[in-house]
């Protein structure tokens, strides 16, 4: 009896990897080989990244919190020392948009703080 092989389910497979691999460069989107190496390095970085993405925000928002601290001569660790002290209950998220873009809010949450 002849070997037989599953054509179609394996078609399927290639198929799959080689479109998730569209729009790179050179042999990494159309050789099978090469695209599974480049594919399985690509989710590596994006299952990493999904990570690092987070901390880089949580410092960028820090940074900001920072800057709008000083303005009103409170250094940051002492803000948010007062801020979980007197359990006002804003995210570092939401203190940096309000430092950066809505200043007099930001301010008044400093008055509140420093009473």
């Amino acid at each position: 009896m002849p070997r037989s092989v599953n054509a179609v389910a394996s078609r399927q497979k290639r198929k799959k990897l080689l479109k998730q691999t569209k729009g790179q460069f050179g042999r990494r989107k159309n050789v099978l080989t090469v695209a599974k190496n480049s594919l399985e390095k690509g989710l590596t970085y994006a299952y990493r990244d999904r990570r690092t993405k987070k901390r880089n925000f949580r410092a960028l928002w820090i940074t900001r919190i920072s800057a709008g601290t000083r303005e009103h001569g409170m250094s940051y660790s002492v803000f948010m020392g007062k801020v979980i002290e007197k359990n006002i209950l804003l995210n570092r998220k939401t203190l940096a948009d309000l430092a950066m873009n809505h200043p007099d809010a930001f301010k008044a949450v400093i008055q509140a703080v420093n009473e």
